[in-house]
């Protein structure tokens, strides 16, 4: 009877926030991983698009290998500017590099715009390309409460499940350890 390890899944959260960039220093709008036309952009080091942060970070936390900070943070000029997509790729490659696979990572975005809904797909797809596993997007408001409710920023909750994979010729089953 084989006594290998089973396969068990990691959980991990992300969120990110961030300010509507203020109107003498506007910015475009990228949201899950869509530009936004039209739309106050927000402020921060990267594009702001704050979904993709939370999608990378929740991945980091199920792995338990650092944060958005330590692989992107402020101290590393070259990610000024950076798509959130090319972050979330980047996030994805060392999940992966870590020894990890993703199962998969779903986003709460908030806010009160712009408005989601018609987009989602897109979006879904976009970044779920990008992370190479599924990636779900659900928006909501804050009911006018907060910084969000009053339009003053947006922010994301995103979960993450990865799995560790075996190392070569190590063997493992879904089942505990149980011949069927």
């Amino acid at each position: 009877m084989n006594q290998a390890e089973p396969i068990l899944p990691r959980t991990g959260i992300g969120i990110d926030v961030h300010a509507f960039a203020p109107a003498d220093d506007p910015q475009p709008l990228w949201l899950g991983g869509l530009f936004w036309e039209g739309e106050q952009g927000l402020s921060g080091h990267s594009d702001g698009d704050c979904i993709a942060h939370a999608a990378a970070d929740a991945l980091f936390s199920a792995c338990g290998i650092g944060d958005l900070g330590t692989h992107f943070g402020t101290d590393r000029p070259e990610f000024a500017g950076a798509s959130g997509v090319k972050l979330l790729g980047e996030a994805a490659r060392i999940v992966r590099a870590a020894g990890f696979g993703i199962g998969n990572v779903a986003v709460q975005f908030v806010a009160n715009r712009p408005k989601f809904g018609p987009r989602r797909e897109e979006s879904q797809r976009v970044l779920s390309e990008a992370a190479g596993a599924p990636v779900s997007v659900t928006a909501t408001t804050s009911d006018g409460l907060g910084f969000t409710g009053r339009g003053e920023g947006i922010s994301a909750i995103a979960t993450a499940l990865v799995y560790q994979l075996p190392e070569p010729g190590q063997p493992t089953t879904a089942n505990g350890g149980q011949d069927a």
